[in-house]
């Protein structure tokens, strides 16, 4: 059935509404007022209420009006404007596009990723938003080295519309969960507000896409796409810093999205202070939001992730092989899953328990294996560590408890683990004699047989060396 030009007039009007911001629709689309259009010439004329707005339209709009209008009523629309110039005298100018801007569909090859998108997937069809569905909240473990940016990144999918905390810049080193919480921001948001135009992607994809775009002579195209996204997501932005043109063409888009209050989320593994090679314009854009810093999780947190993993995975796993993993996968979320994926695999392949000979051998796979001799130093680092003191607390000639435990434990590592002798141990630990450390060495051994608790803590530490032996 073929409706009429004025019921193609509020299909557009409709398109138009999904892929800009209510704020954005108010002021310069609700204003235009549909006059008439000629089916024989193509024309569709409508009237604009000042040059200004005619103006920002050409601008800012023309790419989206031109797929909308080409959607709605034909191949080959000629687009006039109807300017008012005095309202109070009721004159008003007619504008005819540009020629070479005239609202003409550009045909689009089938293209992948990497080819830059253009406002025709705004109108066309549904855009994809390119988040991992199983990088959730409810499987992103709170700890302590993530409460912040896991609260307010919640916080920010549930209200995207509140701009506090905009942008939100989260950093951190490489598997402490960066992209698993930008994911479950974007995977929330999408699932509380589905009409929402929510978009993960790649610093290094959107330089291929720009690239792309400058080749192709759609620079003006690609822009414009990314201006109409309600959420922005760019992971590892660090890759930009030799890329200048890309940086100059991003903070566009960010003007524009901050200005018409849409959200932008960014991660990098260094905060913007550390990004040397980045524009200072996008610096101090970076700064003006919230920088979340993303910790390494600790032991604690590493356990409970592993737990989460392996009860979602149906594994049985002895908590002695839990601490263990927690140990040696050194703070990194991409290693615990590793470990936990090559166990289960070993575990069907072979019909054989997860023990902790299995997981000693997996981890020596999955983790970079230091096989360097282990040191006085990182002995005692580890163990101050682990007692929650400092080396100049072990050096010092304090008879504090807590101090002489660590001192007294660090001498009977190193004696065990290196090659030293006494004398040598008990000069590099607080400048003791050898018969200090022999004594040391004594009271630790005496202490194990006595006390389960405490040989448990020394098997704990020493597990974390494991990986040096």
């Amino acid at each position: 059935m073929k409706i009429s030009p004025k019921e193609s007039w509020e299909q557009s009007l409709s398109l138009i509404a999904q892929n800009v911001s209510q704020q954005q629709y108010n002021t310069w689309f609700k204003p235009i007022v549909f006059e008439k259009y000629d089916e024989q010439t193509h024309t569709l004329l409508i009237q604009v209420p000042s040059p200004f707005v005619y103006e920002y339209l050409e601008e800012n709009f023309l790419g989206l009006l031109s797929k909308v209008f080409h959607r709605c009523f034909s191949a080959n629309v000629r687009l006039t404007y109807r300017v008012v110039t005095d309202k109070e005298h009721n004159l008003s100018q007619n504008i005819e596009a540009d020629p070479a801007d005239a609202v003409k569909p550009k045909e689009r090859k089938a293209t992948g990723l990497n080819q830059p998108p253009t406002v025709l997937d705004t109108v066309a069809r549904d855009l994809d938003p390119q988040l991992n569905l199983h990088q959730t909240f409810s499987n992103y473990i709170e700890g302590n080295s993530n409460k912040l940016p896991r609260s307010v990144g919640l916080s920010i999918a549930e209200h995207p519309n509140n701009m506090q905390f905009n942008p939100m810049f989260i950093y951190g080193p490489s598997g402490c969960g960066k992209t698993h919480l930008v994911n479950a921001i974007g995977v929330e948001c999408k699932r509380l507000y589905p009409q929402k135009r929510v978009l993960y992607i790649s610093a290094r994809l959107f330089q291929v896409q720009y690239t792309n775009a400058v080749q192709a002579n759609k620079v003006n195209d690609f822009i414009n796409f990314y201006q109409t996204i309600d959420m922005l997501i760019v992971d590892d932005i660090q890759e930009w810093l030799t890329a200048a043109s890309t940086q100059n063409t991003f903070f566009h888009i960010f003007n524009h999205l901050f200005r018409n209050g849409k959200r932008i989320i960014l991660a990098s593994d260094r905060p913007p202070v550390d990004l040397q090679g980045m524009k200072d314009r996008l610096l101090t854009r970076f700064a003006c939001g919230l920088i979340a810093e993303l910790e390494k999780p600790n032991e604690e947190l590493c356990a409970q992730i592993l737990v989460n993993k392996i009860r979602h995975d149906g594994l049985s796993i002895p908590n002695d092989v839990i601490a263990f993993i927690a140990r040696t996968a050194r703070g990194s979320v991409r290693d615990l899953q590793g470990v936990i994926n090559s166990l289960m695999a070993y575990s069907i392949v072979y019909d054989c328990k997860i023990d902790m000979k299995l997981a000693d051998r997996v981890i020596r796979r999955a983790v970079k294996v230091d096989d360097s001799p282990l040191t006085v130093d990182e002995i005692v680092d580890t163990v101050c560590t682990h007692y929650n003191v400092t080396q100049a607390n072990i050096n010092s000639k304090s008879r504090k408890r807590d101090y002489v435990v660590a001192r007294q434990v660090s001498m009977y590592l190193a004696q065990k683990y290196t090659k030293m002798p006494a004398a040598r141990i008990g000069k590099l630990v607080g400048n003791r004699d050898h018969s200090t450390v022999i004594h040391s060495c004594t009271q630790v051994e005496k202490r194990m047989m006595a006390d389960k608790l405490f040989l448990a803590e020394l098997q704990g530490i020493e597990n974390s060396f494991k990986l040096k032996q």
